[in-house]
Formats: structure tokens, sequence, C-alpha cells
């Protein structure tokens, strides 16, 4: 998928909220920020790293640059299940800029660009104690579907992805 060409192709006009890429993780459908993704590959060889965080698939060769691969269906609590030929590999811009260190996350399917209008999202439920909605931009109300909008900054900005990204870009020097 040639994301700058729909970048560039397909700027949102003012007023008219902002491009998603669209994702799905076993039933559920989410969305990114289009901004956010650098690119989308498909499954490669991940090469698991002994004592890494359980969400943390392993690594891979990028041209030449290695790329942490965090399971978004790990992380976020989801269960965990085999990756198959629909798998892709979003590799997101980063979050912090710590050594301009990328990162990217596995979901089951990409599935399209959308544009949602700032009308069309809710701010993230609030639902009790138990919850944790940091992870959340919004929800997204589509003609019939829902799409749980990430705030894809901070599902990687935790310490552990961060300091994973800057070991690699450390070994890599």
């Amino acid at each position: 998928m040639d994301l700058q060409k729909i970048k560039t192709n397909e700027a949102s006009a003012p007023g008219q909220g902002e491009k998603y890429l669209a994702f799905t993780l076993g039933e559920q459908e989410f969305g990114i920020n289009l901004l956010k993704v650098k690119e989308i590959i498909s499954l490669v060889e991940i090469t698991h790293v002994p004592h890494t965080p359980r969400y943390v698939k392993g690594i891979i060769n990028l041209r030449g640059n290695i790329v942490p691969v965090i399971d978004l269906r790990t992380k976020l609590g989801m269960e965990e299940v085999p990756y198959n030929e629909r798998t892709c590999i979003i590799v997101i811009t980063n979050p912090s800029n710590i050594h301009d260190a990328p990162l990217s996350i596995a979901v089951d399917f990409v599935a399209e660009v959308l544009p949602i209008p700032d009308e069309n999202i809710s701010d993230a439920p609030k639902m009790g104690s138990g919850f944790d909605s940091t992870y959340i931009r919004g929800i997204a109300k589509l003609n019939k579907s829902i799409k749980i909008l990430l705030n894809i900054d901070k599902v990687l900005r935790d310490a552990e992805c961060l300091d994973l990204a800057e070991q690699f870009m450390e070994a890599m020097a």
C-alpha cells in the first residue's frame, strides 16, 4: 500500500476530520491516525528476542533497520492467535523521537483508509474504575459499524516500548 500517495492525494479538507487506517483485531475494528503510519508491510520473518515483554513478538529487518514488532492484540489484553497470510505489520512514526527509533505493530488485517468526520467521533467511554481508556482516542460511528480509534502514541509510549526501541537503536550504532 503506497501511503505517501494516499497521504498526498487524499489530504483532508478543513472541517472534514482526519484520515484513519482501519484494521481488525479479531472481530473488533480499530483505527489509527494515518499521519502516524510510516508504512504497511506483509508479514515477514520475526526474530524472537529473549527476555522481552510478552507483547513483543521480536524484531524484523526492514531494509537494514532493526524494527521491534509489538503484537497489538497482546498489548491490548486480547487473546493471542497465530499469525496468518492476512496478518500485517504497520510501521509507526516514532511517538517520542528517541533516536528516531522505529516501532511496529502486528495486526490481524489492514482494511482501508477512511476519512472520519469529527462529528462522528465520540470521547472514550467512561466504564468505571476497572476500565483503562488511556489508549483510546475516541469511538467512531460510521454507518452501521463502530471503530475504536487508538491513540497509538500512548500505546507505544510506555517505558517498556520506548526502552526497547532505544536499546535496538543503540545496538545498531
